[in-house]
């Protein structure tokens, strides 16, 4: 079954968080954090927590719109699940561009298009420096 078809509230008491890799012309969409306070200043794949209902593909649409403004389309869930705290897991997803420019509209101040060479350029919080590998090869890497 597609990851993407299953609905959230099904997956027992964790609540799932989305991370999107927005990948285009051989580039990764990376955002700095503004808040909270423990990670500002750090750098992530933008997304957020799926709703009761929402597949999280829809999650990660909706998360991607309301944050930057942009209409994407979740492509395929990325290998890997991170504990964030207990009760909440991150997932990472490909995703596309499909209209928009990308701004930082919330919780970010700051947005970079990132190259496989330039992947280690920024400080990434730790669960998405963990997926980097799987990033790099999104990009041909």
């Amino acid at each position: 079954m597609n990851p993407g078809s299953v609905n959230v509230e099904e997956q027992a008491a964790v609540r799932i968080v989305i991370g999107g890799a927005i990948v285009r012309e051989g580039r990764v969409l990376a955002a700095r954090r503004s808040t909270p306070a423990e990670v500002a200043g750090r750098w992530e794949f933008p997304g957020g927590k799926a709703e009761p209902g929402e597949t999280e593909a829809e999650a990660l649409e909706r998360e991607l719109l309301e944050e930057l403004g942009v209409r994407t389309r979740a492509l395929r869930r990325l290998p890997g699940a991170w504990a964030v705290r207990p009760g909440l897991e991150l997932h990472f997803w490909a995703a596309e561009l499909l209209s928009g420019e990308p701004r930082p509209l919330q919780e970010h101040d700051e947005l970079r298009w990132l190259g496989a060479d330039e992947l280690d350029t920024v400080d990434w919080i730790d669960h998405d420096r963990d997926v980097l590998p799987h990033i790099a090869g999104l990009l041909g890497a």
